[in-house]
Formats: structure tokens, C-alpha cells, sequence
């Protein structure tokens, strides 16, 4: 099966593609969508639309392991923010059919990691021991966007998701 990953952001939208070949996940693509962010809303959502069509046409994946909403009661406007990035990734997703998965931050750390509270190092590591990668992804964006796609993968792999 193959699963994009994405880690929205309005500033930068991290994606990975990875397949899961009988358990073992194989790094496809990754890399980032980064709107010039001296441009209106509406310019900066729409090359995020444009890019991760692009990544969704080019590869063809059966699913999409998305970053859920969340933040601090402190910070309302990043949640806001991270809602447009949102919306323009699920837009493309719908347009080609892609059913798309939410999963909060600290559930994709805890499956990659085995802590919901493992820094974006750790997370990082454990991203390149699980797909055997030569290099770290840079920047985190596409770190997180890999591991939330891995997440998935194991998510969809378990016995418990079959029987449902």
C-alpha cells in the first residue's frame, strides 16, 4: 500500500510518500510545499493546493495520514493557520479520491518512537532506522511527515484495523 504523509503548515507543509511492502517501508518522495510567505492567504493556500496535487498525481497513493488540528489554548491563531494548510491538503485529497486518516502529534510519536512525548529528534531518528534511510530528511517538517505516514502504515496493518 501506499501512504502520503502530511505535516500542514501555512508557512511550510511537509509531505512523504513511503510504500508498505508486507510490513517493510520503502521512502518514495519528500520534500516540502513553502508559499512565499509576503504573499495574501488565499496565494499562499493555493500553491499548497497546487504542490501536494502535484505529489498526489505523480504517486497515486491509496491513503493520506494527515496531522490533526491542535494547539495551545495560549496560541488560537497557529490552530487557525494550521486549519487553512489543512483544508487545501484535504481539497486535493478529495479530488482524487484519497481517504484521509487524522492522527495527533502524540500518537504518531508514540508508534514511531514508544513515546507520545519524544522530541522532534528522536522522532527523527526513529524515522531513519524505520525506513533504512542513508540521511535525515530535512527540514522536521518532512521528518514528522514520514512518521506520520509510517503511523499509518502500522495503524492499517493491525489486526484490530482488519476486523473494523
Amino acid at each position: 500500500m501506499r501512504i502520503i504523509g502530511v505535516d500542514p503548515g501555512l508557512n511550510r507543509t511537509g509531505y512523504a510518500v513511503i510504500d508498505d511492502v508486507g510490513g517493510r517501508w520503502v521512502a518514495l518522495e519528500g520534500g516540502v510545499c513553502q508559499p512565499d510567505s509576503s504573499e495574501p492567504l488565499e496565494k499562499r493556500v493555493l500553491a499548497i493546493y497546487r504542490d501536494v496535487r502535484e505529489v498526489l498525481e505523480e504517486y497515486k497513493p491509496a491513503a493520506m495520514a494527515l496531522e490533526e488540528l491542535h494547539s495551545r489554548y495560549e496560541f488560537p491563531k497557529t490552530a487557525i493557520l494550521m486549519g487553512h494548510a489543512r483544508a487545501a491538503v484535504c481539497l486535493a485529497a478529495a479530488e482524487f479520491g484519497i481517504p484521509v486518516v487524522g492522527y495527533a502529534p502524540s500518537r504518531v510519536k508514540n508508534a514511531v518512537t514508544g513515546s507520545g512525548g519524544a522530541s522532534k529528534e528522536q522522532v527523527l531518528a526513529a524515522v531513519v532506522a524505520q525506513l533504512g534511510l542513508a540521511k535525515a530528511p530535512k527540514p522536521f517538517d518532512v521528518a514528522d511527515a514520514f512518521a506520520l505516514a509510517i503511523c499509518h502504515a502500522m495503524v492499517a496493518s493491525s489486526p484490530i484495523a482488519r476486523v473494523k
